[in-house]
């Protein structure tokens, strides 16, 4: 079997590139004759079409990115099979999805978001985001690079140290957990809350709410907002850094963090909805709070290809595009967890076990290879 990948390569920190990049390790070391392309590289992408001639063509992106990942391949007489993630409505392409004979989601929450706004659920089969777990492994506080960490964010030695990571922090619940801690501030260990978030403009704009309502809380202190741009090599020490990692996401449809957190051998607190349904599991390996809000729209506006076209849809039963954790959820759970050294400890290697044996990234490739061979014939 020939594969040809296309995703935002060579590989960036981001979740879709990562994804593509660890589909790509995978496939090299199972023997697999593959090769990866950007996504967005017309000439590059036909000249592989020409000389190597894959059998199949996977594309990893969202909805959105059809154009390049299943229209530019399908012109040149190649199958594409789209690993895809949601954004909490498909807007477009649902013809030319449906005319595949398979497309990928990375869980069941993201299958069930095409089927609702019409993808025909037998072409869906669901395979996960791969974890790099031989790289993604717990190290101690005393190890020299952990210790670096910790002193880069003011965290002392008798601090717990509560992480988030994402593009932006609220949009992985940031704002939710800092209410939750103001909540418990009186009750709970000495602590203090980092979020590692990406150097963008929308974040700058989002970073400024966000420390208002520290602010607000009374907590501006004890929350370090860090905004950098980081590789692979640094995200598990600085996962092993924190103590409890919580990222009760307002929409997502995997949740890499949450996975990588714990093969570091951390304890998740996340939202018993999405994507975590499929990779956490409550109260053995995360914390899962109740959903206190879904957020819905009546409509939508489609943007064309032209700044002057667009047209509004208006669905018959609205539509969920965002959620929100139960506040008194997350405090209950993170003052279980910061009172509790043990379970911690108990849930983090829950968490370890669970990403060597289900998204260690070899086992997902083998498992692509098999959904390939069942339903494509592909060997």
């Amino acid at each position: 079997m020939k594969v040809l990948i296309l995703f935002d390569y060579p590989a960036t920190p981001g979740g879709l590139s990562t994804q593509g990049d660890l589909l790509y390790r995978g496939l090299l070391e199972a023997g697999v004759d593959t090769h990866a392309v950007h996504l967005e590289s017309a000439i590059e992408k036909e000249w592989y079409y020409q000389w190597f001639k894959p059998d199949v063509v996977v594309g990893i992106g969202y909805w959105g990115h059809t154009p390049q990942l299943v229209l530019h391949p399908m012109r040149y007489g190649v199958q594409p099979v789209p690993w895809l993630v949601a954004d909490g409505y498909i807007a477009n392409y649902q013809e030319v999805l449906n005319a595949l004979p398979l497309i990928l989601v990375t869980s069941n929450w993201v299958k069930d978001m095409y089927v609702r706004d019409g993808i025909n659920g037998d072409k869906i089969e669901v395979l996960p985001v791969g974890c790099p777990t031989d790289t993604f492994i717990p190290h101690g506080k005393d190890d020299p690079k952990v210790a670096v960490v910790r002193s880069f964010f003011g965290v002392e030695p008798d601090q717990l140290m509560i992480l988030t990571l994402g593009g932006d922090a609220a949009s992985k619940g940031a704002q939710e957990v800092m209410q939750a801690l103001a909540l418990i501030d009186s009750k709970a260990p000495p602590w203090k809350y980092v979020c590692k978030v990406w150097p963008q403009p929308r974040t700058t704009i989002q970073n400024q709410l966000d420390l208002e309502l520290a602010t607000n809380l009374g907590i501006e202190k004890k929350v370090v907002y860090s905004t950098n741009i980081i590789s692979r090599d640094f995200m598990p020490y600085l996962l092993s850094a924190c103590d409890i990692y919580a990222a009760p996401s307002r929409l997502e449809g995997f949740g890499m963090p949450q996975v990588e957190a714990g093969s570091c051998g951390k304890p998740v607190i996340s939202l018993n909805a999405m994507g975590m349904r499929d990779t956490l599991v409550q109260g053995k390996t995360a914390f899962l709070a109740k959903v206190a809000q879904k957020i819905v729209v009546n409509e939508v506006i489609l943007t064309g290809d032209s700044d002057n076209e667009s047209r509004k849809i208006v669905f018959n039963t609205p539509r969920t595009v965002d959620y929100r954790a139960d506040v008194n959820d997350i405090a209950k759970y993170l003052l279980e967890l910061m009172n509790d050294a043990s379970l911690r400890n108990k849930m983090g290697l829950a968490g370890r076990k669970r990403a060597v044996e289900h998204f260690n990234y070899r086992i997902v490739a083998q498992q692509f290879l098999r959904i390939l061979n069942e339903r494509l014939g592909l060997t």
